[in-house]
């Protein structure tokens, strides 16, 4: 072990967990190095650290994923720690036994804990044995379809198919059916084996309406574990989590302290060190089965640290130094309430649908409690070979309500406009009077879609974005106009009714609109209509007056023919309707093309085939999730323009499908 003070530490990740580990390493004065692929040159981790490596190109297999890369950048750089943060290769035994071999030390447990953990279903025997409570099911050694399909069935519907050496929702799928088994144990082992290396499958019982609370736990070298308390991660998508608190409302002092014991016991029984999370299913009655145990910091940290006060990037490199921990679990007390929400890079009105680009306006508000971890700035590129994950907004309060109303506020300011996002999901979910009621789990969702999903912009917010584009370029056309002091709207040869489209979606909006005399603008569009006088601008942000008087301000950001406009609760794109239409963008009629950039990982359709609406074509794989390219209606192949392993990009014809007379 190395006990002495880690002087340089190599931060063996990337975005938002790779800057916040930063953070802490430089307020303790170690010296950091970032690494990066040659799609994240340019992000803001590298910029973070005293130092970067180049480690290899955008695929993750090619360069985060090396060990060997990463071992000889520490050594190049002379780092004498590495810290793993969470993905990629934080839950490797391997990158720990590296680490250990290479004389660096390892920020986390030791790889005997890790590979311990590294199967759940040794890790559910393990703990069993301890008096941890165990979902039933299956995780033999026989892992061919024909058996997890038969052990599936004895345990009855609806089970719970996942990857053994995975998380975060990677190769997991519920099955509720006989008739759907077979493809779902098909697709977990597919992505079992692209996102760990491993197919190897375990069944469950599934718990219908279950909580997802997890328990932080933390140990030193010396013998010392405590847990930190819970942190509620019901609200899911995917099976990943999307919005996290603390305290859960759902725990009675008892309960909480029986869950703690278990995390604590589940965690001695392999000796742990360092951070680490103990996962739970809960089922509605109290009754609470171990899911797993997470070798590594947590994405949600950030809610424990801020109900405790502590920071656990700070105690990691303590403890990794050979500290012992400075507290006993009697001297712990949680405080106040705190939630997270993960602003991603996709798109709920299309199931989620994750998708790179540009982040063309990034602007944080400034409100009480608030803190925001993050990897991107304005300017950023969101690559489409890693996580979506755009930042992690963060609130706390006196009560979970006061928590809940920062977070809207926060929410409500914050601009990542450039790609799509959930930001207006988010805030759809922290309203719904069941989430304020505490009334959660697993499926919320899914159970109140209705009201969360397919909440498209109003008439009203939908006219609002295509003026505030339309005002943008008035007042941009008026800034390189050639008569010195002439205001906004001024024209040598001024004319009523200058009219523009506007594509909304698959809307087309036209707006109709008036510079008056006194240089305020009048717009039209169908029912809605409305007059503005410029008040002030500063970069993206516009404050305007309506003819009642009424000063509002919102953000506009102009791309080429594209406007991205900030409302408040919506993020609008508005793009510009081009007087010739090129023929070349004209849909193909009956064609399927990707949603998004990807590897094609399967081809179930060929030339000649006959299918029906909805039958599966390709699966693509992007962001570390498949997705399924389907039939857009019956009818007969005729042309598949992609094959098996092919990177394709996004809006990319990838079949056709003709009808049958």
């Amino acid at each position: 072990m190395n006990a002495a003070p880690i002087q340089k530490l190599l931060i063996a990740n990337r975005g938002e967990i790779a800057v916040r580990i930063a953070r802490t390493a430089r307020r303790l004065g170690i010296a950091t190095v970032a690494v990066f692929s040659d799609a994240d040159a340019d992000m803001p981790h590298v910029a973070a650290c005293d130092e970067a490596v180049r480690i290899g190109p955008a695929p993750s297999r090619e360069s985060y994923l090396v060990i060997e890369k990463l071992i000889a950048a520490a050594k190049l750089t002379g780092a004498d720690a590495i810290h793993p943060g969470y993905g990629f290769l934080s839950e490797r035994a391997e990158f720990a036994a590296a680490c250990e071999e290479a004389g660096i030390t390892f920020v986390g447990p030791s790889s005997a804990s890790i590979a311990a953990m590294g199967s759940k279903k040794a890790a559910k025997e393990l703990v069993s044995m301890h008096g941890v409570p165990v979902v039933p099911g299956y995780a033999g050694a026989d892992q061919s379809d024909e058996t997890l399909c038969a052990r599936a069935l004895d345990l009855g519907f609806p089970v719970l198919v996942k990857a053994s050496a995975g998380g975060g929702g990677k190769g997991m799928r519920v099955v509720r059916e006989a008739g759907s088994l077979a493809e779902a144990v098909a697709g977990a082992k597919r992505e079992a084996l692209s996102s760990f290396g491993d197919d190897t499958l375990i069944i469950e019982r599934y718990v219908d309406e279950p909580r997802h609370i997890e328990i932080q736990i933390l140990g030193d070298r010396h013998g010392n574990l405590v847990h930190l308390f819970e942190r509620e991660c019901s609200i899911q998508r995917r099976h990943q989590k999307v919005i996290e608190e603390s305290p859960s409302v759902f725990l009675t002092p008892e309960l909480r302290e029986k869950m703690g014991a278990a995390a604590v016991a589940a965690g001695k029984a392999i000796g742990y060190f360092n951070a680490g999370t103990v996962e739970f299913i809960t089922a509605p009655d109290g009754a609470f089965y171990f899911l797993e145990v997470n070798t590594r910091l947590q994405v949600e940290h950030p809610v424990t640290e801020l109900v405790t006060g502590l920071d656990l990037v700070e105690l990691q490199l303590r403890i990794a130094e050979g500290a012992a921990l400075p507290f006993a679990q009697s001297d712990l007390v949680s405080t106040g309430a705190a939630l997270e929400c993960r602003l991603y890079a996709e798109d709920p009105e299309k199931g989620f649908l994750p998708g790179g680009g540009p982040v063309v306006d990034w602007h944080l508000p400034e409100v009480e409690g608030l803190r925001v971890d993050t990897g991107v700035t304005g300017g950023s590129q969101i690559p489409n070979e890693y996580d979506p994950m755009i930042a992690k907004v963060i609130t706390w309060g006196r009560d979970r309500e006061e928590a809940r109303r920062r977070m809207v506020r926060s929410l409500e300011q914050l601009s990542a406009m450039g790609t799509a996002n959930n930001r207006s999901f988010l805030l759809r979910v922290l309203e719904h009077p069941a989430y304020r009621s505490g009334a959660i789990h697993t499926h919320f969702i899914t159970q109140h879609e209705a009201e969360l999903l397919g909440q498209g912009g109003s008439a009203e917010t939908l006219a609002r974005a295509v003026a505030a584009a339309g005002l943008l370029s008035m007042v941009e056309r008026a800034a390189q106009m050639p008569v010195p002091g002439a205001r906004p709207g001024f024209r040598l040869l001024r004319a009523a009714g200058q009219r523009q489209a506007y594509r909304v979606g698959e809307q087309e909006l036209t707006l109709a609109y008036e510079v008056k005399r006194d240089g305020s603008f009048a717009w039209a569009i169908g029912e809605q209509s409305g007059r503005w006088r410029l008040v002030s601008r500063d970069g993206a942000r516009l404050v305007v007056e309506s003819g009642e008087g009424w000063r509002r301000s919102l953000r506009v950001v102009q791309r080429g023919e594209q406007f991205f406009v900030h409302l408040g609760r919506e993020e609008v794109m508005v793009s510009e309707v081009p007087r010739f239409i090129d023929p070349a963008s004209r849909k193909v009629e009956g064609g399927c093309v990707a949603p998004m950039s990807g590897k094609v990982v399967k081809v179930a359709g060929a030339v000649g085939d006959i299918v029906v609406r909805g039958q599966q074509l390709l699966v693509l794989e992007a962001m570390k999730m498949e997705h399924t390219i389907s039939a857009p209606e019956a009818g007969r192949v005729v042309s598949v323009a992609a094959s098996l392993g092919q990177q394709v990009e996004g809006g990319q014809l990838l079949a056709v499908i003709e009808p049958i007379a």
